[in-house]
């Protein structure tokens, strides 16, 4: 076959649940010509040789960002399967959160507790130099990871160094659970409840945190949605159905114009509560704060929000890759788009860039968060 019916092959959208055919076939049932016309130019007349992978993933991803979306975007093989890694809430690797330095090098902002970095000793704060006897400094964040991580049971040797001093260590890959939801205790008796995302798992982590709390005698509830890129409506609805009374929680409209809404039974909690939100929270930590607002029965603290009021499904594609694409609309419990909207808090805290990003890599303590003794003050406020 020549390489122009492979290279149209891969732009099909190869989604059988769905009913949906082709991307070369347009909505009006019209085929796209010029990728034909274009493909069979370059497949007669180009003098070098195609790298073809390369072509296929930039012609799907220029279809894509042709629709103008700023939710929809493509993937390749690679990038899908670590969203949906990342979409369970696991993963296999050695459990820490890195940033590339100026001089390549890498910085361990964050150690999974109990995962095999922990265990090997590795602290916040230590600089990776180099991956299997490898220099890491002329590489790129991508190609690190890539060779940090690998198939479970293996192992990868790491140099590093802590204030200055270089030493080398030995660390098992394993599969490793994300933390979803964890609380803790603030002064005044306030609960904090910091969710990382809504993806797998968000609703069991969240309602134990908050049980626990609660056991513990906390009087009011702070829930952190900073840096929450969204996640599964399902998860969202099972905590808000926990949390608030009879009524709608979340409207939905999909591509088809069908509308629809979830609902909260009688029961719910009744005890003071904030949300923390930023320009970094999304989709559903969006919705989560908006649902809580409109009921009344929170108040938002941080900086305004961006405003994402699209959902999407991720539609797998038959080399591996993936387009994800908005099929829907969603809005709040009284109907209200939030799209390019967003939140606006109603304790307005802005913070600088540095106290952001440490906010970002949880390395700042609640007791010297502005946003977070904004909320516990509100709180204290209310009692």
């Amino acid at each position: 076959m020549k390489r122009l019916w492979k290279i149209l092959s891969y732009i099909l959208v190869a989604m059988a649940a769905s009913c949906i055919t082709l991307f070369l076939v347009g909505r009006n049932g019209g085929p796209y010509p010029k990728l034909a016309e274009l493909g069979a130019v370059i497949d007669r007349y180009f003098v070098d040789e195609v790298d073809q992978a390369a072509m296929e993933d930039a012609a799907a991803a220029a279809m894509v960002d042709a629709l103008g979306d700023r939710w929809s975007y493509y993937m390749t093989a690679q990038e899908y399967t670590e969203y949906t890694e990342r979409m369970a809430n696991a993963y296999v690797g050695i459990g820490v959160t890195i940033t590339q330095r100026e001089d390549g090098y890498i910085t361990i902002m964050k150690v999974e507790p109990n995962g095999p970095a922990a265990a090997a000793g590795i602290t916040a704060g230590d600089v990776m130099t180099a991956v299997d006897g490898q220099d890491i400094a002329a590489l790129d964040l991508d190609q690190i990871k890539g060779m940090v991580r690998g198939e479970e049971g293996t192992t990868v040797k790491l140099r590093l160094t802590r204030d200055g001093e270089p030493y080398e260590v030995q660390v098992e890959r394993k599969s490793i659970q994300t933390v979803v939801a964890s609380g803790r205790m603030l002064e005044g008796n306030i609960g904090l409840v910091t969710i990382v995302n809504f993806d797998s798992r968000c609703a069991e982590e969240t309602l134990a945190a908050v049980d626990s709390l609660i056991g513990q005698g906390a009087e009011g509830l702070i829930f952190d949605v900073r840096f929450n890129p969204g996640g599964y409506k399902k998860e969202l609805v099972k905590i808000l159905d926990y949390l608030l009374p009879e009524g709608p929680l979340f409207r939905s409209v999909d591509y088809n114009g069908k509308e629809s809404v979830d609902m909260s039974d009688a029961a719910c909690l009744e005890i003071p509560m904030a949300v923390l939100v930023n320009g970094d929270s999304y989709s559903a930590a969006e919705f989560f704060g908006a649902a809580l607002s409109e009921y009344g029965v929170a108040t938002l603290v941080g900086q305004p929000t961006t405003g994402k009021g699209h959902f999407q499904t991720s539609f797998k594609l038959s080399d591996g890759s993936a387009a994800v694409i908005s099929i829907g609309k969603y809005c709040t419990p009284n109907g209200v788009s939030l799209s390019d909207v967003g939140l606006t808090p109603d304790i307005l805290v802005e913070v600088d860039e540095q106290t952001y990003q440490n906010i970002y890599y949880g390395t700042l303590d609640p007791e010297e968060d502005p946003q977070v003794q904004a909320a516990v003050a509100a709180l204290l406020d209310r009692e």
